[in-house]
C-alpha cells in the first residue's frame, strides 16, 4: 500500500500529476487546491497518497498535505454513495477548511455548490460527518491545530465572510482563498465586516 512519494515532477495538470520516482513514473489523479500547490516541472514534490486496488485497476490519489488525505479517506469510508472521483471533486471545489466548516455549521446550500452532490448527498455529508469533524476539531486528530479548529469550527467569522463573497459574485475557491489571506493579515478579534474589507482588498 503506497501511502507517501517522494520524487521529480515530470506532468502535471489541473487533475494529474506525473511524479517520477527513482526512475519510475507515478500516475497520481490530484484535486484542483493541490495542483495549485504543485511545484514547476522538473522541482522536487512530496505527496501523501491514498491507494485505491481493484481487481482490474490500481488508482492513486495525491495531497499535499496529510489533512487532506486523512479527510478524503473520511468521505470515501463513512458517506455513501460518494467514490474517490465524487470525493476528488469536491476536494477540487473547496479547502478542507470550507468543507468542514460547512459540515459543523451545517450549510447543506454551501455544500450542494459541489459538482455531483445535491440536496440530498449534502445533507448526507452533515449526517455522517458532523460529528466526526466536531471531534477531529477538538482533538486535532486529522493534523488542524487547537487554534484552527477554534477558528474554522467555532468561530462563524469565516464562514459568513466566505458566504458574503460568494454573494457578491466570487467563486467559492477565490473566496475561499481572500478570507483566508484576510484572516492572516487581521487574525480573527476583529468583526465580520473588517475581515470582508480586506478580502475585497486583497
Amino acid at each position: 500500500m503506497i501511502a507517501y512519494l517522494k520524487g521529480t515532477v515530470l506532468e502535471s495538470s489541473p487533475l494529474e500529476l506525473i511524479l517520477d520516482v527513482q526512475g519510475v513514473g507515478y500516475s497520481i489523479q490530484i484535486p484542483i487546491t493541490t495542483a495549485e500547490k504543485i511545484p514547476p516541472i522538473g522541482q522536487a514534490c512530496e505527496l501523501h497518497i491514498h491507494s485505491v486496488y481493484r481487481e482490474d485497476s490500481a488508482s492513486l490519489y495525491g495531497f499535499i498535505s496529510k489533512n487532506d488525505k486523512e479527510f478524503f479517506r473520511l468521505i470515501i469510508e463513512k458517506v455513501s454513495g460518494i467514490g474517490p472521483r465524487i470525493a476528488l471533486s469536491i476536494l477540487s471545489k473547496m479547502s478542507v477548511e470550507i468543507l468542514q466548516n460547512a459540515i459543523f455549521n451545517q450549510d447543506t446550500t454551501l455544500l450542494a455548490q459541489c459538482p455531483g452532490i445535491g440536496k440530498k448527498t449534502a445533507e448526507r455529508l452533515v449526517i455522517e460527518l458532523k460529528d466526526k469533524v466536531s471531534a477531529h476539531s477538538q482533538a486535532s486528530t486529522t493534523g488542524i491545530t487547537t487554534d484552527n479548529a477554534n477558528t474554522n469550527f467555532q468561530n462563524s467569522k469565516y464562514q459568513d465572510a466566505v458566504s458574503s463573497l460568494i454573494t457578491l459574485g466570487y467563486k467559492l475557491p477565490e473566496a475561499d482563498k481572500r478570507v483566508s489571506k484576510a484572516l492572516q493579515n487581521l487574525g480573527t478579534n476583529v468583526p465580520t465586516e473588517l475581515i470582508i474589507k480586506e478580502a475585497l482588498g486583497s
